[in-house]
């Protein structure tokens, strides 16, 4: 297998909703190459937004559209039977927002990357997926489709002539078979930063990571999420900058290595 020398790290940002804060941003967009930026469905103000917009800019970070299900009380996490043509709707209208607050601080949202709940369900549910995907397509269709690793989504999406990033997680644990381990259970999310940092040049040296059950599992991803709002969010993106770093791979966003 041929070694990758570059790699994509993102991490889900402005998601604080006026006194109520999530995660350290600042910090965060000194370390990662791409924001998945919330577009106030699941979190974000619009202050907030343009706030962490204006901060991506100037960290020179890749923006992408963290578009989630209308549930700020559940941040998103909860899943819901929406109707095809009003989840597209949802999905039109959370990029629109987006993109026009960048464009009024001279920013480009490049791409899309779906959250919580909406990112789970799609990843194999085909009629929610078609209409994340549609949504898309209607609004730009130039825009990346960032999606699980190993979901159908990515075959369904690139029917439709997307462009998509398949990315892996790296706080989260995995089964033999490509799947997240569920948050349920035990050893699901990793906490341990040097672990952490270990696994992921261990997926990008060796194109996979050791599976909960002891295995190697197989995952080809060429972006990497290092969750903002988990504990140690920090202190992990910064291990495993540094941890990749100092094995020659240049952390540089998708959008600049893609062969588009």
């Amino acid at each position: 297998m041929k070694v990758k020398k570059f790699i994509d790290l993102n991490s889900d940002l402005g998601e604080s909703f006026g006194q109520w804060k999530m995660g350290n941003d600042q910090a965060m967009l000194q370390v990662v190459s791409s924001a998945n930026i919330a577009c106030g469905f699941h979190a974000g103000s619009p202050v907030t937004i343009l706030d962490t917009l204006k901060a991506a800019k100037t960290n020179k970070v890749t923006i992408g559209a963290h578009v989630g299900y209308p549930d700020l009380v559940g941040f998103g996490r909860r899943n819901m039977e929406i109707e095809s043509n009003e989840l597209t709707a949802d999905v039109i209208y959370q990029i629109g927002a987006l993109k026009g607050l960048a464009t009024s601080i001279g920013a480009k949202v490049s791409y899309v990357k779906p959250h919580g709940a909406l990112y789970n369900t799609i990843a194999n549910d085909k009629r929610q997926a078609m209409a994340v995907i549609n949504a898309i397509c209607q609004i730009d269709a130039n825009l990346i489709l960032v999606a699980l690793a190993g979901s159908a989504l990515i075959g369904w999406a690139k029917q439709k002539g997307l462009h998509v990033v398949a990315e892996a997680f790296a706080d989260r644990s995995y089964h033999v078979d490509g799947t997240l381990v569920s948050r349920k259970e035990t050893g699901a999310v990793l906490h341990d930063p040097e672990l952490v940092a270990e696994r992921m040049l261990q997926l990008v040296r060796d194109g996979g990571v050791t599976s909960i059950e002891g295995k190697f599992v197989t995952i080809e991803a060429d972006s990497i999420c290092v969750h903002g709002d988990s504990e140690g969010a920090l202190a992990m993106a910064q291990k495993v900058r540094e941890k990749l770093q100092q094995n020659g791979i240049t952390i540089t966003s998708f959008t600049k290595i893609s062969d588009r």
